[in-house]
């Protein structure tokens, strides 16, 4: 009897334990349980520490109010110029409402990764395949655009959309490459003949500006020497004057006179005895011999031009004209 006894407590006691197990319930931080009572929704378990009516309450669905990521599997996209590219994907999404979540579809993952698959095939046949890399961003936001729509009676709210990668075939590849691999030797033509350009504009702005300096150089030196040559002539004819002044003060002052006629006679031999040197053909006054006649005759002008108020006096040698020796 008191081992029959002992049973019945151990089973009542395994009846509690059992009881509480399946009532007493502990909801973890960011996370929601959905109640069900008899078969219908009878509220959602936020976080905490939870007592559920034995046999009666059964919790139906868990859900995770954490931002999920779910991963996109590639698929073939064809472009709008009918390239077909391999595009793959991550999408972001939360559970915004546990009960919608729970009742609104039966998956609402598998649901949201199909219609994610669709809205990108039918993006990218909207464009070419050369804007399809340059338009990833748009593409991103139009997807989450449609997918925020489809998934509002859902309860889940799609955060972001990330295009992980675009592969296009291989052939599509290598051409795509010498494209690019021509633009980037385009531009370098490009630039080394804009280069060139400056280079030369830079040269020849250079020549002129050394031309202009030269000529300015030369023309200042021209006006230099100008000026200088002006200078020596007007010092050379102050000289000269200033000489003939001051011969024809001495041929004024007592024997001057003697001494011009003498160096007159002087300068006479001297002379034709250069030419005489000089060439054999001469050609000499018909009145040679008559030295004294010669002398007389540059005398007296002599005489007449030192008389002659504020002029210099003149020193000439007239005669008949000249005749032939030879």
């Amino acid at each position: 009897m008191e081992i029959g006894g002992l049973l019945v407590v151990l089973v009542l006691i395994l009846l509690v334990i059992t009881i509480l197990a399946k009532t007493a319930i502990v909801v973890p931080q960011q996370s929601a349980f959905v109640v069900e009572r008899l078969g219908k929704y009878a509220g959602t378990l936020q976080a905490g520490f939870h007592i559920l009516t034995p046999f009666v309450d059964v919790i139906r669905y868990r859900h995770s109010l954490k931002e999920q990521a779910i991963d996109i599997p590639e698929q073939v996209c064809i472009t709008r110029d009918n390239v077909q590219v391999a595009v793959d994907g991550i999408l972001y999404l939360k559970v915004l409402n546990p009960e919608r979540a729970s009742y609104g579809i039966s998956d609402f993952g598998f649901a949201i990764r199909q219609l994610a698959q669709t809205t990108l095939r039918s993006e990218i046949g909207k464009i070419d395949l050369d804007r399809t890399f340059e338009e990833r961003s748009n593409i991103n936001a139009l997807v989450v655009s449609e997918l925020d729509k489809a998934t509002e009676p859902w309860g889940v709210k799609v955060l972001r959309y990330e295009i992980k990668s675009i592969n296009p075939p291989q052939d599509i590849l290598s051409a795509m490459e010498k494209q690019m691999r021509a633009e980037r030797e385009k531009r370098a033509t490009i630039l080394n003949s804009e280069a060139d350009r400056d280079a030369n504009i830079n040269t020849a702005e250079g020549e002129k500006q050394k031309v202009i300096k030269a000529s300015e150089a030369r023309k200042q030196q021209q006006i230099n020497e100008a000026e200088g040559q002006a200078s020596a002539i007007l010092s050379i004819a102050s000289a000269t004057a200033e000489g003939l002044r001051r011969v024809a003060q001495a041929i004024n002052e007592p024997g001057g006179f003697e001494a011009v006629q003498l160096r007159v006679a002087e300068q006479y031999v001297t002379e034709f005895g250069r030419i005489a040197k000089a060439s054999s053909t001469i050609v000499v006054p018909s009145n040679l011999g008559d030295v004294a006649s010669m002398l007389s005759v540059a005398m007296n002008v002599i005489h007449k031009q030192g008389h002659t108020e504020g002029n210099a006096p003149t020193i000439t040698r007239p005669g008949p004209a000249p005749r032939d020796r030879g």
